[in-house]
């Protein structure tokens, strides 16, 4: 008989939000958990947040991130010339392959998974498995910005219109804490305009603003960089999101090492938060 019984680890896991090109404020968190030496167990995103969190579960650091990320333009991604067509997803994707090689969700260092929504069946998707690639493009695939991805019998476009912060993800994964970070806390805001993709920004916000309260709810820790003064489609003023989400994250330092020494929550009140969510087809 085994009278020592095996210490349960703590598992904290990391949130990343959409928000477009303020995701560059992601770079700031990471900047800092990287000087505390603040390692998470498991990682979530949606859009911007789950191509930040691709190349950090695959063991980017900090500057690897931002030397490759400074160079990036959104006419990098966004390939069509023309207003009403879509761009495809081939450059994103190759971005993920010419970096990190054509691998699968499965073969990162950290846990790691992807939120889409899948517009066959309007389902939230959160992709655990698979090709990384494909993931994170139709994670990042906004309607009427980029042509819907093909992956696995499904249309995946932007997990943001189910859960834009997808904090409760790692707690269906075991994890005990989640630390939130989201970079489009200013997302609401209107228009006066009546152009048509002025009035589609508008309703991705609307769609966006009533799922981040899912977010919140599921966040132990919720860091809300000011990016307010940013664009999501602009990279102009990249330095300074930078600059927010490392202050937003050193000024919430002490609550997050908190959270780390912390015992492990017990299994009942674990299963009681994952009773409490409405989980998304997990493939």
């Amino acid at each position: 008989m085994n009278f020592f019984k095996k210490k349960k680890k703590l598992k904290v896991g990391l949130a990343l939000s959409g928000g477009g090109a303020r995701g560059f404020a992601h770079l700031g968190a990471l900047k800092a958990f990287e000087e505390f030496d603040i390692k998470f167990d498991y990682v979530c995103g949606t859009s911007a947040g789950s191509l930040v969190g691709a190349f950090y579960c695959a063991g980017y650091t900090y500057q690897q991130i931002f030397d490759l990320a400074k160079n990036l333009k959104i006419k990098d991604i966004r390939t069509s010339k023309l207003v009403f067509v879509p761009s495809k997803t081939e450059s994103l994707e190759e971005i993920i392959t010419e970096n990190l090689g054509d691998i699968n969700i499965e073969d990162l260092k950290i846990p790691f998974s992807a939120v889409a929504v899948d517009l066959k069946t309007t389902d939230e998707v959160c992709l655990t498995k698979g090709s990384l690639a494909k993931a994170v493009a139709g994670s990042c695939c906004v309607p009427g910005v980029f042509q819907p991805v093909e992956h696995n019998n499904r249309l995946l476009c932007d997990g943001g219109l189910k859960n834009t912060l997808p904090a409760d993800i790692p707690k269906l994964f075991d994890c005990d804490y989640v630390v939130g970070v989201d970079v489009n806390k200013s997302r609401l805001y209107g228009t006066d305009s009546t152009k048509i993709l002025d009035v589609l920004a508008c309703s991705m916000r609307i769609l966006m603003e009533s799922n981040v309260v899912k977010g919140y709810q599921y966040s132990d820790i919720i860091l809300k960089p000011e990016t307010k003064r940013f664009r999501s489609t602009r990279t102009e003023g990249y330095l300074d999101m930078i600059e927010e989400g490392y202050r937003e994250t050193i000024n919430k330092m002490p609550e997050i090492m908190k959270i780390f020494s912390l015992h492990p929550l017990k299994k009942r009140r674990k299963n009681i938060f994952k009773n409490q969510i409405d989980k998304p087809v997990i493939e």
